[in-house]
């Protein structure tokens, strides 16, 4: 780490720091929990801001979810939780810089799943992200992807994708996404041919599709059911174990007979070492958060459905996705390498 990185947060945690007092005394004057820790007396934890850095742009579910558990959190807890944007290599960026913080509780990281499951087999050893150099602390929720049709391409089912085989143009979120793994996945194991087109992210996907840019792409259901209620994209399937409660009539691949149940996961992680007693303080703060009827709202409003289970379970699913989705890309000889 240089040590102008070192003074940048520095001045950082300063300036948050000066923004928490002020906040923790406008929460003292409405009753709110400012002393937060394990020790209410001695203030122990938190002592300032608490930081949640997102590796994805702001505006996007992921951004999304961050920010409306730092809210909760916030209220819980008596001090600022901002968020700060570190886009990046599908959230490597942010995960590395959180992961070489102090483990005081004061910087956590929201994740996504695909770069603990997905991105290590798009990528080199050293650009893998290691979830062992994290303390997960609570899982959040899943967010299915979808795969769309354009309109104008007349596909209603995947069996007009396969009659069509080698005439496909397909839009992935980008190298090392369960968009890019669902699809390869699926076209591997369904005999289809196609070209594969990708982006940076949902959104711009979401755009070619609805354009007929590129015939089908996957993108997350939260991005996409807008333009699938105004009738600009055809749902053809969806990649979750079982059909989303927000596309019912929509069937699973699963269920066409491929083996590829492919969602986004996120939690919340802090540097490995935290304290028990800051761990269970943070953990009491999220859970406070998911509890609340905003939060809740949220989730319905965004089409995400609730997942949140112990850090420890977080670790053990996403293990075992890896392990999955490593035999699966060795079993169909499926490369999710650029270029």
């Amino acid at each position: 780490m240089t040590s102008f990185t070192r003074r940048t947060r520095r001045t950082r945690r300063a300036l948050l720091g000066a923004t928490a007092a002020g906040a923790a005394l406008t929460l003292a004057a409405c009753g709110g929990n400012v002393a937060g820790g394990a020790d209410a007396a001695g203030a122990e934890f938190p002592t300032g801001p608490v930081t949640i850095t997102v590796g994805q742009d702001a505006g996007g579910s992921t951004d999304l979810i961050a920010r409306a558990v730092a809210e909760g959190m916030a209220e819980d807890l008596g001090v600022a939780v901002p968020v700060v944007n570190r886009a990046g290599a599908n959230g490597a960026l942010a995960t590395e810089e959180v992961a070489a913080e102090p483990a005081d509780g004061h910087e956590l990281v929201l994740l996504n799943a695909s770069l603990i499951t997905i991105t290590p087999l798009a990528v080199s050893d050293d650009e893998a992200v290691d979830l062992s150099n994290l303390d997960v602390l609570k899982g959040l929720s899943q967010d299915d992807y979808v795969l769309l049709a354009s309109a104008e391409s007349g596909f209603e089912d995947l069996k007009d994708l396969q009659d069509a085989s080698g005439d496909i143009t397909y839009g992935t979120t980008g190298v090392g996404t369960g968009s890019q793994l669902a699809q390869a996945a699926l076209f591997a194991q369904a005999e289809i041919d196609g070209t594969a087109v990708p982006f940076d992210s949902g959104s711009p996907a979401l755009t070619a599709v609805v354009g007929d840019q590129v015939q089908v792409a996957t993108v997350q259901l939260g991005e996409a059911k807008p333009q699938i209620d105004a009738g600009k994209v055809v749902p053809l399937l969806a990649f979750s174990a079982e059909r989303n409660q927000f596309l019912p009539d929509v069937p699973t691949a699963v269920e066409e007979g491929y083996d590829v149940p492919v969602s986004q996961y996120r939690a919340v992680a802090a540097p490995k070492g935290l304290p028990e007693d800051v761990k269970a303080r943070l953990v009491e703060s999220i859970d406070a958060a998911t509890a609340s009827e905003t939060y809740t709202a949220f989730n319905e409003n965004n089409l995400l459905t609730p997942l949140e289970i112990s850090g420890e379970e977080v670790t053990t699913q996403w293990s075992e996705l890896a392990e999955k989705y490593r035999a699966l890309t060795d079993e169909y000889d499926i490369s999710l390498a650029e270029g």
